[in-house]
C-alpha cells in the first residue's frame, strides 16, 4: 500500500486523469488512504500558509475516486435505515467529538475533541476545528473548512464544493460566529473572529460593502476579520428597469460587547455535558 503522500498523490491524480486505472488494486488502495487519512485529519482539502488559503486538488481529486470505487450499501444505525457509498464517521467517544441525534457526520471529515455537532451535518472532506459548535439543522457542506471556536448557528448553511478539484471551499476562520439562517457558498473566506447576522447571504459575487467610513468599501469572496456584517440591499439597473439585489453591509467591528452576544456557545457547552 502506498504510504508516502507524493506516491498517494501521483496515483490518485493518475487515476483521476484516466478513470482505467482504478481496475490496478494499488490505486484503489492508495485513494481508500488517502480517505483514511483525510478522516483522520492527517490530510486536509486546504490548509492555511503564509500566502493565504491553498487547495490540495489531488485530496478532493480522492474523493471523487471514492464514491467511484464504492459500492451501495444498507446501513441500519438504530431504528434508522441509509442506503449510500460513504458509511458514516465512527469513533467519535475517543476523539471526544459529541454528536446529538440525530445528527451525522460522514467518513471523511474530521472534527476535532470538543467540538459539538447538534442534529446537524458535516459532509465528506469537511473539517470542523476544536471547541466549534455546529448547530441545530447546521449544514458543513463538503470540503469546507471550519476553524476552531467557531458558532454555526441554528440552519447555517455552507456550501459544498467538489468540482472542479481546483476550486477553494467554503473557509470559515477560528473564531467567527454566523447567525441564524445565513448562507455562505462558493468559495467564500469568513477570516478570523468575524459576526455574520442572521440571514446574511453570500456568494461569490455577493456585493460586502463596508459602509463604516466617509465612503463604501466594496470586497467580494472575503469578510475581513473581525467585520459584523448584516444583510443588505441596493439598486441595480437591468434593461427592465431598477431593481433592489442583495448584498452585504459591513457596519462594524467586534467589540467586547459583541462578544458578549456571542457567548452562545459558551453557554449551550455549560448547560450540556461537558466534552
Amino acid at each position: 500500500m502506498a504510504t508516502s503522500l507524493e506516491e498517494l498523490s501521483q496515483r490518485v491524480s493518475a487515476a483521476f486523469a484516466d478513470r482505467a486505472k482504478l481496475k490496478d488494486a494499488d490505486t484503489v488502495a492508495a485513494v481508500r488512504e488517502t480517505l483514511a487519512r483525510l478522516d483522520t485529519g492527517e490530510l486536509r482539502v486546504a490548509e492555511k500558509g503564509p500566502e493565504g488559503w491553498r487547495v490540495n486538488a489531488w485530496v478532493k481529486e480522492a474523493i471523487l475516486l471514492f464514491f467511484a470505487v464504492s459500492e451501495m450499501k444498507v446501513m441500519e444505525v438504530g431504528p434508522f435505515e441509509f442506503y449510500d457509498k460513504v458509511p458514516l464517521k465512527k469513533g467519535l467517544e475517543a476523539a471526544g467529538v459529541r454528536v446529538v441525534p440525530p445528527g451525522t457526520v460522514r467518513y471523511g471529515a474530521f472534527v476535532e475533541k470538543g467540538a459539538v455537532v447538534m442534529p446537524g451535518y458535516v459532509n465528506i472532506g469537511a473539517r470542523v476545528g476544536a471547541g466549534t459548535m455546529v448547530d441545530t439543522w447546521a449544514t458543513v457542506g463538503s470540503c469546507a473548512q471550519v476553524g476552531r471556536n467557531v458558532h454555526l448557528s441554528g440552519g447555517v448553511g455552507l456550501g459544498g464544493v467538489l468540482e472542479p478539484p481546483t476550486a477553494s471551499p467554503v473557509i470559515i476562520e477560528d473564531g467567527a460566529f454566523l447567525g441564524s439562517r445565513s448562507i455562505v457558498v462558493e468559495g467564500v473566506v469568513v477570516e478570523e473572529e468575524a459576526v455574520l447576522g442572521a440571514n446574511v447571504v453570500l456568494t461569490a459575487s455577493t456585493q460586502i460593502i463596508d459602509v463604516t467610513g466617509p465612503q463604501e468599501v466594496i470586497h467580494k469572496g472575503r469578510v475581513p476579520a473581525r467585520s459584523v456584517v448584516i444583510p443588505g440591499m441596493r439598486e441595480k439597473q437591468f434593461p427592465a428597469g431598477k431593481y433592489m439585489v442583495p448584498c452585504a453591509l459591513i457596519i462594524g467591528q467586534r467589540k467586547a460587547s459583541t462578544d458578549q452576544k456571542t457567548s452562545l456557545n459558551a453557554a449551550l457547552r455549560d448547560f450540556a455535558v461537558a466534552v
